[in-house]
């Protein structure tokens, strides 16, 4: 099965901790998860190597979501949608299913 999501996609999540947020796809990983811009933030502790003179911190981090767990935004209804294959011209589009509008095409 072809991948639904494409790096800069507008996305929405749909469950857990950040359900609702909007965002876009920063990074597809190959085992099925994406870390999305500024969501799902984790803190991440650093232990300090005195040997290369890095001090010990605490940061946040971008954490990955499953792809489950995110739906493509349609623009036009600000709400979440499910993706569609056709082809036009020998070339195979995405698009939403509800209302027919190719998906990341402005």
């Amino acid at each position: 099965m072809a991948m639904k999501f494409k790096y800069n996609d507008k996305i929405i999540i749909t469950t857990g901790k950040n359900k609702g947020q909007i965002g876009t796809i920063n990074k597809i990983l190959s085992n099925n998860k994406v870390i999305i811009k500024g969501l799902n933030l984790v803190f991440k502790h650093q232990k300090p190597i005195p040997s290369q003179n890095i001090p010990g911190s605490i940061f946040k981090k971008e954490a990955p979501i499953d792809i489950s767990n995110i739906a493509i935004l349609n623009i036009l209804k600000k709400k979440s949608d499910r993706i569609g294959f056709r082809f036009e011209k020998k070339h195979k589009i995405r698009f939403c299913k509800s209302n027919g509008k190719k998906v990341g095409v402005k």
